[in-house]
């Protein structure tokens, strides 16, 4: 009698229990999309030829600097993580390309569509980007960073110190300023869509404007740039505490990496696929 009940067709059917957090299998999906495509892995290697190139002519620049004649624009002994702080400001642009086509690309094949239906929840589609474009900077700029300290390291010679915590921290700070980047491109990449117009909205808003708003030296328009993300995240990888602290560039880097998310997250709402 009880096996039979089971099988009664009027009971309703158990439902199998759940395997794990939503956002966990939406998370492994982008970890698989995003390795599975070369232009990752040449993304990187790409990061890695620009942060190695750049740290050796910053460290260059840094040696001409104290040997030549002109004492005025001597730096004297340089920690390492200031030289690869430094190289960031063009390295970012390469590895910001991890975020803005990690969404982009689908837009332009397709793929976004059969992702949609695979995940239906768009926030949580844009969620799991994040975690998986973040997660993937941070480790690249942990690389990066540690390449830059190798080769501007013996380039310095007896201009360059590198303590190992000092060093450390200053890597980490590196990693974390990629990663918000990162996910900034992300959200801005979700609410254009078009590559080419997210590098140029990316390019005015890390570069142009706020060079153009320092360049007059006119102190409210410099306020006003130091608002600005690269602007920010230079403030906190250099531990300034004019004009404001060094924590405060990181929350107003992660601010507007938010701000981006969220925009992206109103795009992807409002649009069809």
């Amino acid at each position: 009698m009880t096996a039979l009940s089971t099988l009664d067709p009027s009971r309703p059917a158990s439902r199998p229990a759940p395997t794990g957090h939503p956002l966990a299998g939406a998370v492994a999906a982008e970890w698989t999309k995003l390795w599975s495509v070369r232009s990752t892995w040449w993304t990187l290697v790409a990061a890695l030829v620009t942060m190695a190139a750049t740290a050796a002519q910053l460290a260059i620049y840094a040696v001409n600097a104290n040997t030549d004649d002109d004492p005025t624009v001597n730096p004297g002994v340089l920690d390492v993580g200031d030289v690869v702080a430094g190289s960031l400001e063009l390295t970012q642009f390469v590895v910001l390309g991890l975020g803005l086509f990690a969404i982009t690309s689908e837009f332009a094949t397709g793929t976004i569509r059969t992702t949609l239906r695979c995940t239906p929840s768009r926030a949580r589609v844009l969620a799991a980007k994040a975690v998986v474009v973040g997660a993937v900077t941070f480790g690249a700029g942990l690389l990066l960073g540690a390449a830059g300290a190798v080769v501007a390291r013996p380039v310095l010679g007896e201009w360059g110190r590198a303590p190992l915590g000092v060093t450390v921290t200053d890597i980490f700070a590196c990693a974390g300023y990629l990663a918000l980047v990162g996910v900034l491109a992300l959200g801005l990449a979700a609410a254009l869509r078009s590559p080419v117009l997210t590098l140029t909205v990316l390019l005015a808003l890390l570069y142009i404007v706020p060079l153009s708003l320092q360049e007059p030296d006119i102190t409210v328009l410099t306020r006003i740039a130091d608002a600005f993300p690269a602007v920010a995240g230079a403030h906190f990888l250099a531990g300034d505490t004019e004009p404001y602290p060094a924590a405060v560039g990181l929350l107003l880097l992660a601010g507007w990496a938010g701000a981006a998310l969220a925009l992206g997250r109103w795009a992807l709402a409002r649009r069809d696929a």
